[in-house]
């Protein structure tokens, strides 16, 4: 086993493709709230952060109530779209069982909301497989590392014992805040060279590659 104990996974575009969906449902709701449609790498770029912020990332001159107004909208959107949970990424169900039988403690970290997050863990069949998950409206949004904190309280450990893995510059930020190593993946919402100016301590481009590496990394 690795020098890592605690491995903590981002949820969108992480373990689950995902992004094709999210980019539409806040497309569709700009619609419905008479805003602008962003595009496609805008709201890339935004994906990692609480829906709040997000939101008000892209739209900054929105008043608090027509920001309510545009969650539910593209909540009511997402949930119609994702009536069949988006799919796991190649490989995804099969090496995290194999770091649970490998002996690891791990977690999620998601700018997902905790009635979203526990609607796709039940069709996965999740609900138990994690020893903690963490959603950003029951807590601080990335990149503050108040979620990471509140995993590592729960699991008894330190930060030098965990590994956050990420798609988002918001997820390596949030690592760093929380004095974390990490990895990106390239197949997310961003593209890697931005993941890769924040220093993680390696890129995968297919999620498998995470045991091998982890394999190598010893006391």
């Amino acid at each position: 086993m690795s020098k890592y104990k605690l491995l903590i996974f981002d949820w969108d575009g992480t373990l689950a493709d995902s992004i094709g969906r999210i980019v539409t449902a806040m497309q569709v709701a700009a619609k419905r709230a008479g805003r602008p449609e962003r595009d496609e790498e805008s709201i890339r770029g935004i994906i990692g952060l609480g829906l709040p912020e997000a939101i008000l990332t892209l739209y900054p001159d929105m008043a608090e109530s027509e920001v309510i107004a545009f969650r539910q909208h593209y909540a009511d959107v997402y949930i119609a779209l994702d009536e069949q949970p988006s799919p796991l990424f190649a490989g995804v169900a099969d090496t995290l069982e194999a770091f649970r039988a490998d002996g690891y403690r791990m977690a999620v970290a998601t700018g997902k909301a905790r009635r979203g997050l526990n609607r796709v863990l039940k069709a996965h069949g999740w609900e138990r497989f994690f020893d903690i998950t963490r959603a950003a409206d029951e807590t601080a949004s990335k990149p503050d590392p108040l979620m990471l904190n509140q995993i590592l309280a729960h699991c008894a450990m330190s930060p030098r014992q965990a590994l956050m893995v990420g798609d988002a510059s918001f997820d390596l930020l949030m690592a760093r805040n929380a004095s974390i190593d990490s990895v990106a993946v390239s197949y997310g919402a961003q593209p890697v060279e931005r993941l890769l100016a924040l220093e993680p301590r390696l890129a995968i481009n297919e999620f498998p590659e995470l045991r091998t590496w982890l394999g190598r990394q010893v006391k």
